[in-house]
């Protein structure tokens, strides 16, 4: 059974998605989307990805990311602190929320790094 989510005018809208590609330029994920309860899994897998990889650096491109949840944002400071010693993820350009969730909940968090450019 499909989850109906009501647009802001109280019409039916579209089941949030959520995309990933893999960079071409560095190791890591571009997320387009929305981070919720419809897409959990795909931004699990994603982040289980960047746990797996072998890099010292892992970047999830975010800048298209419309939303994330709270559980979205605990699964990702989960994914970060199963990472390696000196292993780190690195949010390019995520969405203000976001940020603001993690400055609350887990700020001394050294394997997430924030970057705006």
């Amino acid at each position: 059974m499909a989850i109906r989510y009501l647009a802001p005018t109280g019409t039916a809208g579209t089941v949030p998605e959520l995309k990933v590609s893999p960079l071409a330029e560095r190791s890591g994920l571009r997320v387009v989307g929305e981070v919720g309860l419809a897409t959990y899994e795909v931004w699990e897998g994603a982040l289980e990805q960047a746990v797996r990889g072998d890099g010292d650096v892992y970047h999830l491109e975010l800048s298209s990311v419309t939303f994330v949840d709270v559980a979205g944002t605990g699964a990702l400071a989960a994914a970060a602190q199963r990472m390696g010693d000196g292993r780190r993820i690195v949010l390019n350009r995520p969405p203000h929320a976001l940020r603001r969730v993690l400055e609350m909940f887990w700020p001394d968090l050294s394997s997430i790094e924030v970057s705006m450019s």
